[in-house]
């Protein structure tokens, strides 16, 4: 099979699988206040050249800095280096808007350094994450209100990572569908720190073809360039877009675009969520060539595969599954990930400590939005994942009341099942995931 390497051509909309038809509220996400009705025009009819000029005027509108620190405020999160707090900042808002629209205006802005902490990872791993300033979440913010129409036009249906009316179970469902289709054959690729690894200087090529604007571009440099303090350490990041910041999931999409468009002309279905992706095929020959594809396109853009993460394997066979977005998909069914149910369990400990002194009708409480928020994105996997789990919060929950009455044990024996049966729980409240995978089998 001869693989094609071109990027120009549009994708037809007869590629368009499970992409929503294109109707008049298709850019009802856009900020209104960036995106009047005459640019959006330009977007749909497109603009000369394929690209945009003047749109730093749009980042530093007043109106726009202030859409973008609404944003900011009501997803939290803790202070960047300076240590001003979303609550502090709200408390001279005005102030800090004036003087980011000023800088801005004038080519002074500096972003600050970003503060790295490392959060758990696995047993005994870490993820380095990425904590900028409130400002410079600000200004990422408004920036990316502008330019994400403009790539967003361009992006295939294949990818639905942090865009747009898009996200983990539309991916999910994607990948079902092809499967039932007979796509049953599945190239498991993983990138080795992927957002730690884009060569900065081809993202900004591909960036300026659709961005004209200088200082736009500019801005987008400083960020990619942003120092990272690490406890004492600081330094220059020389590639990569920092895990934590508002623009890394955009460009980390705009470079793998190519990559979308490469498996699309070649005639494999891929479904990509960011840095994860699959490509389905029908039989192992097609899924050689696609990885060959891929392996190729890897190397020619600077990243590398994980050689322990990146495998070869049919879904219908045994101990050759594959994992995507929390769920392992083998012989023929869909599981719970490992690591997703070891993840749940540790929240579970957490929340039912024997030494916890509040009542057994406020630890259900406390329970029952974990476990339901839980069961609504896992409730397709194998059913006896459920019964399961509900086993182990119910023996959880008796040992919690032995020591409520002075007795050591873990809630495992024939008079604890008989003094505090399974109705008990019931009874008081506790969401029972078997029962709720019964009612919506029964729903459909």
């Amino acid at each position: 099979m001869q693989l094609t390497f071109s990027f120009a051509s549009p994708v037809p909309n007869a590629a368009r699988r499970g992409a929503k038809a294109r109707g008049s509220g298709k850019w009802a996400w856009v900020e209104a206040s960036v995106w009047t009705k005459r640019m959006l025009a330009a977007l749909d009819n497109g603009v000369k050249g394929g690209k945009w000029f003047s749109l730093i005027d749009k980042v530093y509108n007043p109106k726009t800095l202030k859409a973008a620190w609404k944003k900011v405020a009501a997803n939290s999160g803790a202070a960047g280096v300076d240590k001003i707090s979303i609550k502090r900042f709200r408390s001279k808002a005005s102030f800090y808007l004036t003087e980011l629209e000023r800088e801005l205006q004038d080519g002074t802005f500096q972003p600050s350094a970003v503060r790295r902490v490392h959060i758990p990872k696995g047993v005994k791993k870490t993820r380095p994450l990425g904590i900028p300033t409130v400002k410079d979440r600000i200004v990422q913010t408004a920036l990316k209100m502008v330019l994400e129409p403009i790539f967003e036009k361009e992006f295939l249906p294949m990818s639905y990572g942090f865009r747009p009316g898009r996200g983990c179970k539309d991916a999910l469902r994607e990948v079902d569908g092809l499967l039932k289709e007979g796509y049953t054959w599945v190239v498991d690729a993983d990138v080795k720190s992927y957002f730690d690894s884009i060569p900065h200087d081809h993202l900004m090529e591909r960036i300026r073809e659709r961005i004209s604007d200088g200082k736009v571009l500019h801005l987008i440099q400083l960020f990619l360039n942003q120092k990272i303090l690490d406890g004492l350490k600081l330094w220059n990041p020389t590639s990569g877009t920092p895990q934590g910041a508002v623009l890394s999931p955009l460009l980390a999409n705009v470079y793998l675009h190519r990559l979308d468009l490469s498996v699309h002309q070649n005639g494999f279905r891929m479904v990509r969520y960011a840095d994860d992706w699959l490509v389905l095929c029908r039989n192992m020959e097609e899924a050689k060539t696609a990885l060959c594809l891929i392996q190729s396109w890897i190397a020619d853009n600077g990243l590398e595969l994980s050689p322990e993460k990146t495998h070869i394997g049919s879904s219908l066979q045994p101990g050759h599954g594959f994992e995507f977005l929390g769920y392992r998909f083998e012989d023929g069914r869909r599981y719970v990930r490992a690591k997703s149910l070891k993840r749940l369990k540790d929240k579970i400990r957490l929340k039912t400590r024997r030494t916890r002194g509040d009542s057994i009708e406020q630890i259900i409480s406390d329970l029952n939005p974990t476990i339901k928020g839980w069961f609504g994105y896992f409730k397709h996997a194998h059913h006896y994942t459920f019964s399961s789990l509900d086993g182990f919060i119910r023996r959880r929950l008796r040992a919690v009341l032995r020591k409520h009455q002075k007795r050591p044990g873990s809630g495992r024996t024939g008079k604890d099942h008989r003094l505090w049966p399974n109705a008990f729980f019931v009874e008081r409240g506790l969401f029972t995931m078997r029962e709720a995978y019964l009612l919506a089998r029964q729903s459909r």
